[in-house]
Order: C-alpha cells, then sequence, then structure tokens
C-alpha cells in the first residue's frame, strides 16, 4: 500500500487550475483555504509561478503526507504564505476564506477498504465532494471525475446557490487507484446505472470554479454536464 497519494499528471493539472482560476485573480492579502492537501506539490508548485501575497491553510488526514509538505514548504521558504494541518477541515471551526480549494477523495467503491482508504469518495464517489460544496464558501475549486457521479455534483452545487463560473477538463487513463480490481469492478457496475462515465480505459477530471450565484452571469453548470456524461 503506497502511502502518500501519487498521481503526476493529476497533481500537476489541480496546479494548473489554481493558477488559472484562483491565484491570478486573488486580492491582495487574500485566505484561501485548502482541503486534503496531500503532499502539498499542487500548491506549491502554484505559488512558485505566481506573486501570491496571500495566505493559504491546508487540512490534510495523512500524518506522512502532512509531514513531507511542511518540510517541503519550509524548504522553499513558503510558511509565511502556506501551511498544512493535520486535521480534518469538516472537523474544524471553518476559516474564514473566501476560497475554497479541493481535489478530494473521489474513488467509489462499496467501502473504505480499498488500496489507500483516504481515497474512498464513498458509494458514488461524490459523497466528499457534494460536502464540501455545503460549506457555503464564496468560491470553490474543485476537481470532478466523470466516474463519480458528477451530475449529483452540479445538482448539489445549484442546490446550494453555486453557478459554474469556469471549467476545464483533462482526458485521463485509469491509474493506480482506480485500476484496483474491486474498485473497477464497482465502477462497471455505476457506469450501468448512469452514475459512472468512462471510456476504455479514459475518464474525465474537471476543474470547476464554482461560485456563488450572482445576477446577469453565465453559468456553465449545462455545458460541464453535457461533457462529463458524454463518454
Amino acid at each position: 500500500m503506497k502511502d502518500i497519494f501519487f498521481c503526476p499528471e493529476e497533481s500537476n493539472f489541480y496546479s494548473n487550475c489554481v493558477q488559472n482560476f484562483v491565484l491570478r485573480d486573488c486580492r491582495d492579502s487574500e485566505s484561501i483555504v485548502e482541503f486534503g492537501s496531500g503532499d502539498g506539490s499542487p500548491i506549491i508548485n502554484s505559488l512558485l509561478k505566481n506573486k501570491f501575497d496571500g495566505f493559504i491553510q491546508g487540512f490534510e488526514l495523512n500524518a506522512s503526507a502532512c509531514k513531507a509538505a511542511n518540510l517541503t514548504i519550509d524548504e522553499y521558504n513558503l510558511a509565511h504564505k502556506y501551511i498544512i494541518h493535520n486535521s480534518c477541515l469538516f472537523q474544524s471551526s471553518k476559516p474564514q476564506a473566501r476560497y475554497l480549494l479541493a481535489n478530494p477523495p473521489y474513488i467509489p467503491a462499496p467501502d473504505s477498504d480499498i488500496y489507500m482508504p483516504l481515497l474512498f469518495g464513498g458509494i458514488d464517489g461524490a459523497t466528499v465532494t457534494n460536502e464540501l460544496l455545503s460549506l457555503n464558501y464564496e468560491n470553490v475549486l474543485i476537481l470532478v471525475s466523470s466516474f463519480s457521479n458528477p451530475q449529483s455534483t452540479i445538482n448539489q452545487a445549484k442546490e446550494n446557490d453555486y453557478f459554474v463560473e469556469s471549467f476545464m477538463v483533462l482526458p485521463l487513463k485509469f491509474g493506480y487507484y482506480s485500476s484496483e480490481p474491486k474498485v473497477k469492478k464497482y465502477i462497471e457496475s455505476l457506469r450501468l446505472k448512469k452514475i459512472a462515465y468512462y471510456s476504455g480505459d479514459y475518464y474525465f477530471l474537471a476543474g470547476v470554479l464554482f461560485k456563488k450565484s450572482q445576477k446577469s452571469t453565465v453559468d456553465l453548470s449545462s455545458e460541464l454536464a453535457q461533457i462529463m456524461t458524454s463518454l
């Protein structure tokens, strides 16, 4: 069993989404919260490429990942911009921030007995994602998987008065965690129920910026739903 989540392609995509949808538009001394920081590499890479002068608080349950992340943060002298707590955001006092960032656990499975239990996203893969959209942050940048009931996430966003302001999509090959026989077989069963969408060995991963509704704003929810359920 691997101790720390590792998928360079996914991490790089998350980092690009953070740069393009959040850091470039941040005001001075912006406050950001991150759920499930992992080894911290996506945010660290983003901070090294941007002149962001705010502060990001990360929350990560994996003690090994948290330790590795904070060591790297110290190595790059970024502790004044980024710190990761070895705790759960849902059990915290909910830090104030304009943005919530997350590449949440989205592996669907009948239970959490999988290669890396912290990647279990509930029986449809969208449980944690949808819970994050109930925390009422003004802006939420989150990665959404096409095999993890994406329509339920779009519906949850609407119920919580979010619209889709921006998104980008990456075709991603099933990796180490999603190819576990137990998981892959279960995802196949979800596909028959039109909850999971993929083609061959590929699925879509979308980086989506949800914003609280405002009048006269274009909502890209329908376009996102069409793409994520097209496989």
